[in-house]
């Protein structure tokens, strides 16, 4: 009867502690917040891009990895998408985490994807980058506004204009 009321006792701890601290937010950054900085080196390596120089534009970042099917089916269609004649208020910073460049190089060229958008970190999931960006449960994208806020998260290519009054 002894080791009941213990098992009890502790069972309710645990129980109770249990919801501590989970309406915490683990997964990324969110909406209203300001997207980190980061300067990201061009395939070509002629340039490199810096998410401070896009401010005053939109901007779409979108996080992929080509063994990641939806991710990459997302960054296509996104790459299409802002390809059409009224998309153009929108900036596409398109970040692969593929270790292997010559995959990624495969990658966007069989996906028809434009390389002056495309960027890749070797690092994977060692990044500073996916570190930053907090994308341990999953790749995201982020649509920023003129200021650099995250005005949408996780979005897909038919909500990206559907909100978005630019």
């Amino acid at each position: 009867m002894r080791h009941i009321k213990w098992i009890f006792i502790v069972s309710a701890i645990l129980l109770l502690t249990s919801f501590i601290g989970k309406d915490k937010p683990t997964g990324g950054l969110n909406v209203g917040d300001i997207a980190p900085n980061f300067t990201i080196q061009s395939t070509t390596n002629q340039s490199a891009t810096d998410l401070r120089s896009l401010r005053g534009k939109y901007v779409l970042i979108n996080f992929w990895a080509s063994y990641d099917a939806p991710s990459r089916l997302n960054n296509a269609s996104f790459a299409q998408a802002l390809r059409n004649e009224s998309a153009s208020d929108i900036t596409l910073v398109s970040v692969s985490f593929d270790e292997y460049p010559s995959i990624f190089r495969e990658t966007i060229r069989k996906d028809q994807v434009g390389t002056s958008t495309c960027f890749v970190d070797t690092a994977g999931h060692q990044s500073p980058l996916f570190k930053q960006y907090r994308l341990h449960r999953g790749f995201s994208n982020y649509l920023l506004d003129a200021d650099g806020v995250i005005i949408a998260k996780n979005i897909s290519p038919d909500e990206l204009y559907r909100d978005l009054v630019i």
